[in-house]
Parts: structure tokens; C-alpha cells; sequence
């Protein structure tokens, strides 16, 4: 006996997947972050730590990826309503702040290594190097998620979100939320953990 599975039944099985397969996904991202932080206080408090000013740049960044997250919660609003153009326009609201943070972080770097802060060579610190680090990687998953983004931004021009199925926008909306609060926390850390 041969049992078929309708196009309904299917998307009820990946609504019912996708999100705790995602859960788990940032629940690792979670834990390799505990990782990172731990080690920068550990090696912070063996000494020979260098104190610089955050440039100001990696604030204006904050705000931005912030923005960024109230957008793409206007593009689930609009798709939950069937109001696909508007949804469009979020999205693509959305990845343009997201493009925006990643150069407002390049042109931090920019600034760090006018102060002379290094992530390698002779003139390196360990500060330096751990605040490279934990910026760098944080820029590589905003990178995932634009390529998530424009995903999501082709799928909605081609007309494939109702007011029944967006599960792409709500798995893409989570990871951006999670990496846009992964920066609140880490910018948060390098301030107040000096």
C-alpha cells in the first residue's frame, strides 16, 4: 500500500521541522560565542592587555543592524497579511542596512589599525587580535544571513509567500534577529568587559 503526501500535509511537516532545526542551529552559535567570550576574559586577565577606544563606527553600526531588525519584522507583518509589495520592500529595506553594517564594521577596522590595533604582525596584541576576532566572525554570520536575505527577496518577487506559507521569511527573520542581538551582546561585552 503506497501512501502519497499532498502539498499541504508537506508544508506542515516543514513548519513543524524547520524552526527547532533552526533552534538547534543558534543554539550552537550560542555555545561557540560562550566559547570565544570565555576566552577573552581568560586571556584578558593574564595581563599584557591592551586598552584602546572602540571606535565609535561599531556604535553606528549598532544602530543600523537594530533598524534592520524592525524591518524585516514589518516584511513578516506584510506577509502575513498577503501585502507582497510591501513585503518586498522590507526585505530589501532589510539586506540594504544589512550591507550597511558590514561596511560601518569595515570602516571600524579601518580606524582600529589608524590606533595602531592589529590582528597579526610585530605590532599585534591579544586585545587587539580577540577584538578582531570576535567582530570578523560576527560580520561572517551577517554574511549568511544577506545571503539568506536575497534568498528570501527572489522567492517574494517570484510570488512564492502567502499569508499561509512564509516560512522562509520566519526562518530567515529568527537568524537575523539572533545575529542582530548577538552584536547588542558583543559590543555590550567589549565595553564593559575591559
Amino acid at each position: 500500500m503506497e501512501s502519497s503526501i499532498t502539498k499541504e500535509e508537506l508544508a506542515i511537516m516543514k513548519s513543524k521541522t524547520a524552526m527547532p532545526m533552526m533552534w538547534i542551529g543558534l543554539v550552537s552559535f550560542i555555545m561557540m560565542w560562550a566559547g570565544i567570550t570565555s576566552a577573552y576574559v581568560i586571556r584578558q586577565a593574564q595581563g599584557d592587555w591592551l586598552f584602546f577606544d572602540i571606535p565609535a563606527t561599531f556604535f553606528w553600526s549598532t544602530a543600523v543592524i537594530i533598524a534592520s531588525s524592525l524591518t524585516f519584522v514589518l516584511a513578516q507583518v506584510f506577509s502575513k497579511r498577503g501585502q507582497n509589495a510591501l513585503t518586498i520592500v522590507m526585505l530589501v529595506s532589510t539586506f540594504v542596512m544589512g550591507i550597511v553594517f558590514s561596511m560601518l564594521q569595515y570602516q571600524g577596522f579601518l580606524e582600529l589599525f589608524a590606533q595602531g590595533i592589529y590582528f597579526t604582525g610585530s605590532e599585534s596584541n591579544a586585545s587587539g587580535q580577540y577584538f578582531n576576532l570576535i567582530v570578523w566572525v560576527h560580520v561572517a554570520h551577517v554574511l549568511g544571513g544577506l545571503l539568506s536575505l536575497l534568498f528570501v527577496i527572489i522567492k517574494a518577487i517570484l510570488g512564492k509567500y502567502t499569508p499561509n506559507d512564509y516560512l522562509g521569511i520566519k526562518l530567515s527573520a529568527t537568524y537575523w534577529h539572533f545575529i542582530g542581538i548577538l552584536w547588542i551582546y558583543l559590543i555590550l561585552f567589549l565595553v564593559f568587559i575591559r
